[in-house]
């Protein structure tokens, strides 16, 4: 699942492609992601309007749109699981999964592809009501972050994946970051201190941080043409040996050698997730 690095990558390659671009087409190919307007609705509200920016909020994008009285001036997109986001010819076939389809002028059209069905691309903001910090926003960890962990009895993996205690960090970075404080993931996040919890959050911001650098300097698959898998949009050529998965240090490695110590990466299951870590570099 595409977490904060893939989204805030995706969002600085579509900024400067949608940018002054207007909605011609909208066709809507699957009604469930666009929910809770209908597809008519969805079509009327998005036809004939510019596009004047994209920002990330947490996982989610958000398209700004020009203002036009009684008209929702933010469309909200969630890739979901498998979802993609990409701009291609409009003499191009769709995917087989294309959900949402509009046209953005320059003989291109937006397609919202979402083979799992996860995914949404709709006017209801009411998601980002409840998100918590931006990691990258704050050098130090904020009051709303340090109260959701100290308020809480579950093991600290788990609630780094409640996106009100903080926005974006999903299993994969959780797994990372918590590596990098040296935090076993099954201690309860009560128990942490001032001292570990900051380190947890220059964990988190240094995990990401990383993430984004390298999706940033590296050719994409956007639209997963041609078999690509695209490993969280990371994938880039199926033939290149250079991909983001080499680079984790725990998550998906059980059995491997942890790279700092040698000690082998094991596998647990935690709040129905798998979960990473080295048992000698990460403590209770």
């Amino acid at each position: 699942m595409p977490e904060l690095p893939e989204v805030e990558v995706l969002v600085r390659h579509l900024q400067p492609l949608l940018t002054g671009r207007r909605v011609g087409f909208v066709e809507v190919r699957r009604t469930k992601s666009v929910r809770p307007q209908t597809a008519a609705e969805f079509a009327r509200a998005l036809r004939n309007r510019r596009f004047t920016g994209l920002r990330r909020r947490g996982k989610f994008l958000l398209f700004d749109l020009a203002k036009v009285r009684g008209k929702p001036e933010t469309l909200v997109g969630h890739l979901g699981m498998t979802g993609r986001m990409f701009l291609q010819p409009v003499r191009d076939v769709l995917p087989k999964h294309a959900a949402v389809v509009f046209g953005v002028g320059q003989g291109e059209r937006f397609v919202f592809e979402d083979p799992r069905y996860f995914g949404r691309l709709s006017f209801d903001a009411s998601p980002l009501a409840r998100l918590g910090a931006e990691p990258l926003d704050h050098p130090d960890p904020p009051e709303s972050f340090v109260a959701g962990l100290r308020a809480s009895r579950q093991p600290v993996k788990v609630r780094l994946l409640d996106q009100s205690v903080v926005a974006g960090v999903g299993n994969i970075y959780a797994s990372e970051a918590l590596f990098v404080a040296g935090i076993w993931p099954v201690v309860p996040a009560a128990r942490l201190g001032p001292q570990r919890i900051a380190g947890l959050w220059r964990a988190i911001r240094e995990v990401l941080s990383e993430a984004i650098a390298w999706g940033s300097t590296v050719p994409l698959n956007w639209s997963g043409a041609g078999g690509g898998d695209a490993l969280f949009y990371y994938g880039g050529d199926p033939e290149a040996p250079d991909t983001y998965e080499e680079r984790l240090r725990v998550y998906d490695r059980a059995g491997e050698p942890c790279g700092r110590c040698g000690d082998t990466i094991q596998r647990t299951v935690l709040g129905s997730r798998s979960t990473f870590h080295c048992p000698r570099c990460q403590r209770q």
